[in-house]
Order: structure tokens, then sequence, then C-alpha cells
């Protein structure tokens, strides 16, 4: 089999200038993730683990070094470029959910595809299919506050999937959630990375991290360990 790289980190550098103080928070950092690959990324706080999320999910700047997702040099995009990677092949699942508390979880999932300019029909079509496939055809018209933590989880996910992303980043996504229903949000994450996805996640509990196949401990802005399951 041929592996094919959707991330490739080359000694990256990344610093927040706090008053008159630099302060380092990635150093010197190389990664590369081959598509298909469920990775966890850990470590503690203050490890750069957010940031590095950050820099991989198109939201934040690096001072040095290149990143490459799916062969696009990501320092040479404007703005605009930057945005449709973010809406076409990035997914993101955050822990407080972000979804639009007026909005049904249909309208919810349909958000994405309103800003790539797909026609009402289409998107709902798609909208309903995801819905189905993270377990929530009977809450289709619920809003997030006559949902539970685990359902408007699944309805983040199935947002994050609506676009097809190239690649699903998840921050802490069982940080609000019961020991049960963080069970039930993972065996989520394993059909999603059955069927070819992409996942990257950021989590501080050993257990969850222990569901990936790939376990990257970040320490003082560096990879510590890099672990195959």
């Amino acid at each position: 089999m041929i592996l094919s790289p959707i991330i490739q980190i080359d000694n990256l550098n990344k610093s927040y200038i706090i008053g008159n103080q630099i302060l380092p928070v990635l150093k010197e950092l190389s990664l590369t993730v081959q598509k298909g690959e469920y990775v966890a990324l850990m470590g503690p706080s203050g490890s750069g683990k957010s940031t590095l999320m950050n820099i991989i999910g198109c939201l934040d700047s690096f001072n040095t070094g290149t990143y490459k997702l799916n062969q696009i040099e990501v320092s040479k995009l404007n703005d605009n470029e930057l945005a449709e990677i973010r809406n076409h092949q990035i997914g993101f699942i955050f822990q407080t959910f972000n979804l639009l508390p007026r909005y049904s979880a249909l309208e919810n999932v349909e958000l994405p595809l309103i800003y790539a300019g797909w026609n009402k029909k289409n998107r709902r079509e798609r909208a309903i299919e995801v819905l189905k496939q993270v377990g929530l055809e009977d809450r289709m018209t619920h809003k997030p506050n006559e949902l539970s933590g685990g359902q408007r989880q699944r309805v983040a996910i199935a947002r994050a999937l609506v676009n097809n992303p190239a690649i699903l980043l998840a921050d802490e996504p069982t940080g609000n959630l019961d020991s049960k229903t963080s069970e039930e949000i993972m065996s989520l994450f394993e059909t999603i990375h059955q069927n070819g996805n992409t996942i990257i996640i950021v989590t501080h509990e050993e257990d969850i991290a222990q569901k990936s196949r790939r376990i990257i401990r970040l320490l003082d802005g560096k990879i510590d360990k890099d672990t195959l399951i």
C-alpha cells in the first residue's frame, strides 16, 4: 500500500509575543500524518497541543517552518484561500459543541453547506443523510436545548462530516460528557475512522487516547513520544 501524507509539518516554530516577552510554544516540530490515520494528541497544559491543532486547522499561523495540507503549502495561502480550506477540507468538533441555539439540529448541520453554496434541496438531503449516520434521525427538528449533551455532540459531528472533509479535528470532544456518553461518542469516532476518515483528536484523557491508533505526546513544544497502538 502506498502511503499518502495528508499532513506534512517540518521544523515548525510558533511563538507568541506577550508584552515585551517572546513565548515560544512550538519548537522545530516535525510531524507527518497519513490519509486514514486516527491520531491522538496529548500533553500537559502548555505543551503546545492546542496551538498545533489550531495550526493544522488553519485557524492560527506559524513563524517558521513548513506545513502542507494535502500537498498544499498553507503559509502561501491568503485569507480567502484559508477560509476555503477550512470549509471544504477540515471538519471541526469542539468540546462546547458550538451549535447555534435558535437553529434545529438539521439547520445546524446544513450551515457549512450554505457557506459552500449548495442549493436548499441538496443541502437538506445531505444533512439528513449525515444525521442518520450519527443516529439522530428522530431528533432532526429539535433545538440544542432540547437535546442531551451526547446528542448535541452527535449534531456537531454530523456538521463536521457534512462537507466530506479530508480531515476531522476534534478538541476534547468528550470533555463535557459523562463516561457512558463518552463511550458512545468514541464508538462513533471508530465507525467514522473505519469509513476511511482521517481523525486527529486532542485529549488529556488516557482512555480516550487509547481508542486511537497512534498517540503523539507533546512536551514543551516538541514531540516527546510518538507511539503506534
